[in-house]
């Protein structure tokens, strides 16, 4: 992997602004700068809530390493009139603003798009919030979960009905969160597209994310089919509502493997694997339609076989045999992962702040231009002095002034 800040990305020469925290914005400008955009974020004084979120090394969050990459931070009382003309100066200077406030906060604080399109003609704007900034849901209160719950995501990812009374079950990280960030940097860039292509166009500067939409626009075949044929579609564990066999099966060593030989071929091999061709010609697996309608029965059988196995031995066994097959990796086989190291989506990086930490890679993936990880989450307000003089042309005195009112951190 080259070193830090050798490769220049494919937004290299585009400068964004952050005025957001948790997760959704942070993680669409994540995304920006990794492609090499240059991302300033502002912080409140007391620094981004998420600082505080997961493990943390001497008082450090491991995540913010990671969550606030190739950014700057300056730290700005965004409540004062300086701070926000502070805001201004640097909208300025930049391509485009990306926010996650509720809808109308950001004119409630003095920086309403208008005001900032008046310091940056063609500024463009990108809103991210829990239902939009339209609609009759638009003021209520919403996070990434309320999101996942709307969008239908936390219904499907629970267990099959009558299998369990816990609650629908999470998946573990801010998937709402993070694809309305995904949605609003892929916004971005289609605008970006849009003017270098044909020039400013008012009708595609402003971007309107929501945490609801971005969760129910993967939801696949859930409206069409409850529109055409009243049919809610239901959770179904670790299996494929639609294709068979599909699902995770436990091995001898406690690991669970996932298998999909879903197609006839496939489904072939693995019996030929499991030495049960008979199974070919019972009538109740002919087909995928017939595995589906028999696939506890099916997903019994498999089981017997995979619990005679270790995951390396049965991992091994399906590899050679071409059928698609992986056991559920932990942190631990991610970070071991030899295609993983390969492309560099999983890196060892020298962060100032916390020593050698690994880093997830960048995505997507551009082989001669691949972009870097310029630089690990900074400290609150890192960058504040050096932004105001080398981007806004700030004297010491006027620099000097901001830090001694607290406006600049």
């Amino acid at each position: 992997m080259p070193p830090i800040g050798q490769q220049e990305g494919v937004l290299a020469g585009i400068r964004v602004l952050e005025i957001g925290h948790f997760v959704a914005a942070p993680f669409c400008t994540r995304l920006l700068g990794d492609l090499g955009a240059e991302v300033i974020k502002i912080e409140p004084p007391g620094g981004d809530p998420v600082r505080q979120w997961g493990e943390q090394v001497d008082g450090r969050s491991l995540w913010w390493s990671v969550h606030a990459r190739n950014k700057h931070s300056i730290a700005l009382d965004l409540k004062s009139e300086a701070g926000r003309a502070v805001a201004l100066d640097l909208a300025a200077e930049c391509d485009v603003v990306v926010e996650n406030f509720r809808p109308g906060q950001l004119a409630k604080m003095g920086l309403s798009p208008d005001l900032l399109r008046e310091r940056r003609p063609g500024l463009i704007v990108a809103h991210v919030s829990g239902y939009g900034q339209t609609g009759p849901g638009r003021d209520q209160a919403a996070f990434g979960v309320i999101g996942e719950a709307i969008g239908g995501i936390r219904h499907l990812t629970n267990h099959a009905p009558g299998t369990c009374d816990l609650p629908p079950v999470r998946v573990g990280v801010s998937v709402g969160d993070s694809l309305a960030g995904l949605y609003a940097a892929f916004g971005i860039v289609a605008a970006l597209f849009r003017q270098a292509r044909f020039g400013e166009d008012a009708r595609y500067q402003t971007v309107d994310v929501a945490l609801t939409e971005s969760v129910l626009s993967l939801m696949e075949a859930m409206l069409p089919e409850y529109g055409a044929l009243g049919k809610v579609k239901q959770p179904t564990g670790g299996a494929i509502a639609t294709a068979a066999p599909s699902n995770a099966y436990p091995t001898a060593d406690g690991e669970w493997i996932l298998i999909a030989a879903n197609s006839e071929p496939l489904f072939a091999k693995l019996l030929s694997l499991m030495n049960r061709q008979d199974l070919g010609d019972d009538e109740r697996f002919e087909g995928n339609a017939q595995r589906v309608r028999h696939a506890a029965a099916l997903d019994l059988l498999i089981s017997d076989w995979t619990r005679s196995l270790t995951a390396a031995n049965l991992g091994e066994q399906l590899a050679a045999a071409d059928i698609p097959a992986s056991k559920v990796y932990t942190a631990a086989d991610i970070a071991q992962d030899a295609q993983y190291r390969a492309r560099g989506m999983v890196r060892e990086v020298d962060d100032p702040l916390l020593g050698p930490t690994l880093h997830p890679g960048i995505v997507p993936h551009f082989p001669d231009a691949p972009g870097s990880i310029r630089r690990t989450g900074p400290a609150i307000g890192a960058d504040g002095e050096n932004l105001a003089r080398r981007l806004l042309g700030y004297d010491e005195g006027q620099i000097a002034a901001l830090k001694q009112t607290g406006v600049l951190g």
